[in-house]
């Protein structure tokens, strides 16, 4: 299995994933955008992984690079490669399948819960998951639904948390990948951010419940395994 990362900002990085893909000893390559990154032949990769970031999915001015990025994932879904974005990453793959990002009525940043919905129960990839997980939450925009997708996951201050398209396209608007490391370089970068709400919690808080990190990284490898288990795809896409 050929895995591509697209990494939007150095301080939000794959963490356990990284580690994950070096444990099974699969190949890796980056796009890493903030150091000027290029995007690969899509022919030299089998699972793209699209990261966090800072940005907003629809702010192609502030970074022109983001048209581009956006296209590459539908022509990565349109493939038949296997996709997974997580957060801006879940965000990128609705805005290439056709689908409105905007700014969501609350801000999610801390420990939060997650509930799964009934079809994920219909769904390999998230049928062994528990009905209710505690993940870390860092966004403020959310996402319509994709013409075709599955929601797989939704929480109490933004519906559209996971979803599935064509089974091999999967969306996550929260992490489970942090480590200690990158927690504490998001809460040193997005300090500004942490302004208690509802939804929102202090970076002390988060803190307090680091914990947390070990069970959502374990739900993270269960996840993985049942996506690294999905057949080989076919290319999809056709010749002008």
């Amino acid at each position: 299995m050929r895995i591509h990362i697209l990494q939007h900002e150095s301080y939000e990085s794959p963490a356990v994933i990284e580690d994950w893909i070096k444990e099974r000893k699969l190949s890796l390559t980056f796009t890493r955008f903030f150091e000027g990154g290029k995007l690969p032949d899509l022919t030299g990769i089998d699972w793209l992984i699209i990261m966090g970031g800072p940005m907003s999915a629809y702010d192609d001015d502030k970074f022109p690079w983001l048209k581009g990025e956006k296209d590459f994932i539908r022509s990565a879904i349109d493939g038949g490669k296997i996709v997974l974005g997580i957060c801006l990453g879940s965000q990128l793959i609705a805005a290439a399948l056709g689908a409105k990002v905007y700014p969501n009525k609350f801000k999610e940043i801390g420990w939060l819960s997650v509930s799964l919905t009934e079809e994920s129960k219909g769904n390999s990839l998230f049928s062994s998951l528990p009905d209710r997980m505690s993940v870390c939450q860092w966004h403020g925009d959310t996402f319509d639904l994709p013409e075709g997708a599955v929601l797989m996951a939704e929480s109490e201050a933004c519906k559209n948390q996971a979803f599935v398209y064509n089974e091999r396209v999967i969306g996550l608007q929260f992490h489970l990948e942090f480590d200690e490391e990158t927690i504490t370089d998001l809460i040193k970068h997005g300090e500004r951010e942490l302004i208690k709400d509802e939804y929102v919690q202090t970076g002390q808080e988060i803190m307090q419940n680091k914990s947390l990190l070990t069970p959502a990284n374990n739900l993270l490898i269960r996840l993985l395994d049942e996506i690294n288990s999905l057949p080989d795809g076919k290319d999809n896409t056709h010749p002008d």
